[in-house]
């Protein structure tokens, strides 16, 4: 596992989730630690490296 940190869409807030290397690509939701808004993560691997990463909010 990979921790990232990130800015939330939501609160602004740095926060950190833990990241799954071994899928090359990859897109799910997870709730902010700080504000609990949900947050559309979009991580991507080459060689177990992070090489993108996006965070969304949903539009409700």
């Amino acid at each position: 596992m990979l921790e990232h940190f990130f800015q939330c869409p939501y609160c602004f807030e740095e926060i950190s989730m833990l990241l799954d290397p071994s899928v090359r690509k990859q897109t799910y939701i997870e709730d902010c630690e700080v504000c609990c808004n949900p947050i559309e993560l979009t991580p991507e691997f080459e060689a177990g490296e992070l090489v993108y990463f996006d965070a969304q909010s949903i539009e409700q």
